[in-house]
């Protein structure tokens, strides 16, 4: 199976080497390797590993624990292939190559982007905040294949792209359209097995570009997700 490994390390030659080291005498074959942030010294790096589905993922954790400064941020399942920003073009060619299926192309294709396991576009109300079980008074546009009926959202309107973290202890990166209350949101599910990571800022920046451009290519498309069917 995919594993994503969310690893932050001291930023000096050497230490990177001794975690892919220790990856693969642990089992795990590295994939890819991605550099979500250098600062201060320390890096964070998403490693994809194709890991043996029998074999237990402490090992790995307490190999990479026994690295000096070294810090395993997350470990969860990744659903697809390893993607990188480059495929963000392409999908914004489809969205733009489709547009009546703009919104769903956008929606199906974000959780494998972010390592997330699934997304929903919603239309929320302006009040969403102050409205007790905020979650079941949002209007879903579309959802992808794996997102839970109905979804769990969060409950904050975000003025601003973020990331938060539900009630069931779901990480989530959201992001707002700027037209008609419409928000997307993507989702790492809480587990009892692994930990999944927060969204790091450099995700829901990504995922905040992506909305961006599908909202100016969609434009007045988008003003009818969520509106009421028309009778006659």
């Amino acid at each position: 199976m995919l594993l994503r490994v969310r690893v932050t390390l001291p930023d000096r030659p050497g230490t990177l080497g001794q975690v892919a080291r220790t990856m693969g005498v642990s089992g795990a074959d590295i994939v890819q390797v991605v550099v979500l942030e250098r600062l201060g010294g320390r890096a964070v790096d998403d490693f994809t590993v194709v890991w043996p589905g029998a074999a237990r993922v402490e090992r790995l954790l307490a190999g990479l624990a026994a690295i000096p400064g070294v810090q395993v941020d997350g470990v969860w399942r990744a659903i697809g292939a390893p993607t990188t920003t480059g495929q963000d073009a392409e999908l914004l060619a489809q969205v733009a190559g489709n547009p009546t299926d703009g919104l769903a192309t956008l929606v199906d294709a974000v959780p494998g982007l972010l390592a997330a396991d699934w997304a929903v576009a919603a239309v929320v109300p302006l009040d969403w905040a102050s409205r007790a079980g905020a979650g079941s008074a949002a209007t879903v546009g579309h959802a992808s294949w794996r997102a839970p009926v109905p979804p769990r959202l969060p409950d904050v309107t975000p003025l601003r792209a973020r990331a938060m973290t539900s009630v069931e202890g779901d990480h989530c990166a959201v992001a707002p359209f700027g037209r008609a209350g419409l928000v997307l949101v993507v989702a790492r599910e809480r587990s009892d097995t692994l930990a999944a990571p927060a969204f790091h800022s450099t995700e829901v920046d990504r995922l905040a570009q992506l909305v961006r451009a599908s909202a100016v290519i969609l434009g007045d498309r988008l003003d009818l997700v969520g509106a009421p069917p028309v009778t006659t």
